[in-house]
Protein backbone atom coordinates (compact mmCIF):
# COMPACT_ATOMS: atom_id res chain seq x y z
CA UNK A 1 0.00 0.00 0.00
CA UNK A 2 1.31 3.46 -0.90
CA UNK A 3 1.02 5.92 1.99
CA UNK A 4 1.88 9.63 1.74
CA UNK A 5 1.47 11.77 4.88
CA UNK A 6 0.09 15.30 4.49
CA UNK A 7 1.86 18.55 5.39
CA UNK A 8 4.30 18.17 8.32
CA UNK A 9 3.23 14.66 9.30
CA UNK A 10 5.49 11.60 9.18
CA UNK A 11 4.85 7.87 9.20
CA UNK A 12 7.13 5.86 11.49
CA UNK A 13 7.53 2.26 12.58
CA UNK A 14 8.62 1.58 16.14
CA UNK A 15 11.77 -0.43 16.72
CA UNK A 16 11.59 -3.57 18.83
CA UNK A 17 11.65 -3.22 22.62
CA UNK A 18 14.65 -4.52 24.55
CA UNK A 19 14.30 -8.08 25.94
CA UNK A 20 16.94 -7.67 28.63
CA UNK A 21 18.16 -4.98 30.99
CA UNK A 22 21.77 -3.78 31.03
CA UNK A 23 22.39 -6.23 33.90
CA UNK A 24 21.11 -9.19 31.85
CA UNK A 25 17.69 -9.59 33.48
CA UNK A 26 15.02 -10.81 31.04
CA UNK A 27 11.99 -8.50 30.85
CA UNK A 28 8.61 -10.27 30.49
CA UNK A 29 6.21 -9.05 27.79
CA UNK A 30 3.75 -7.72 30.38
CA UNK A 31 6.39 -5.38 31.85
CA UNK A 32 7.77 -4.00 28.59
CA UNK A 33 7.12 -0.38 27.72
CA UNK A 34 6.46 0.73 24.16
CA UNK A 35 9.72 1.96 22.65
CA UNK A 36 10.11 5.67 21.89
CA UNK A 37 12.58 4.96 19.09
CA UNK A 38 11.37 4.54 15.51
CA UNK A 39 12.40 4.56 11.86
CA UNK A 40 10.85 7.06 9.47
CA UNK A 41 8.91 5.29 6.69
CA UNK A 42 7.37 8.29 4.86
CA UNK A 43 7.54 12.10 5.13
CA UNK A 44 4.96 14.70 4.09
CA UNK A 45 5.68 17.71 1.86
CA UNK A 46 6.29 20.07 4.79
CA UNK A 47 4.35 22.58 6.85
CA UNK A 48 2.58 25.32 4.89
CA UNK A 49 3.79 28.77 5.98
CA UNK A 50 1.70 31.97 6.19
CA UNK A 51 3.05 33.23 2.84
CA UNK A 52 1.86 30.03 1.09
CA UNK A 53 5.25 28.35 0.68
CA UNK A 54 6.21 25.08 2.36
CA UNK A 55 8.92 24.59 4.95
CA UNK A 56 11.42 21.90 4.00
CA UNK A 57 11.07 18.83 6.28
CA UNK A 58 14.05 18.18 8.56
CA UNK A 59 13.48 14.42 8.36
CA UNK A 60 13.87 11.94 5.52
CA UNK A 61 12.94 8.31 5.00
CA UNK A 62 15.23 5.93 6.89
CA UNK A 63 16.08 8.35 9.75
CA UNK A 64 16.11 6.89 13.26
CA UNK A 65 14.26 9.18 15.69
CA UNK A 66 13.14 9.55 19.29
CA UNK A 67 9.65 10.87 20.02
CA UNK A 68 7.54 11.72 23.08
CA UNK A 69 5.97 8.90 25.07
CA UNK A 70 2.34 9.82 24.31
CA UNK A 71 2.87 11.32 20.83
CA UNK A 72 1.14 10.40 17.58
CA UNK A 73 -1.73 8.23 16.42
CA UNK A 74 -1.37 4.47 16.03
CA UNK A 75 -2.56 2.88 12.78
CA UNK A 76 -2.22 -0.52 11.06
CA UNK A 77 -0.96 -0.73 7.47
CA UNK A 78 -0.84 -4.13 5.80
CA UNK A 79 -1.21 -5.76 9.24
CA UNK A 80 1.77 -3.91 10.77
CA UNK A 81 1.57 -1.26 13.50
CA UNK A 82 2.75 2.23 12.52
CA UNK A 83 2.52 5.68 14.08
CA UNK A 84 1.66 9.02 12.48
CA UNK A 85 3.47 11.97 14.11
CA UNK A 86 3.78 15.67 13.44
CA UNK A 87 7.32 16.77 12.77
CA UNK A 88 7.35 18.94 15.92
CA UNK A 89 6.61 15.84 18.08
CA UNK A 90 10.01 14.38 17.15
CA UNK A 91 12.58 15.02 19.89
CA UNK A 92 15.76 14.18 17.95
CA UNK A 93 17.37 12.30 15.09
CA UNK A 94 19.67 9.45 16.12
CA UNK A 95 22.89 9.10 14.15
CA UNK A 96 25.02 5.95 14.48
Amino acid sequence: MKFTPLNDRILVKRTEAEDRTAGGIIIPDSAKEKPQKALVVAVGAGKRLKDGTRATPALKEGDAILFGKYSGDEIKLDGEAHLILREDEVLCIIED
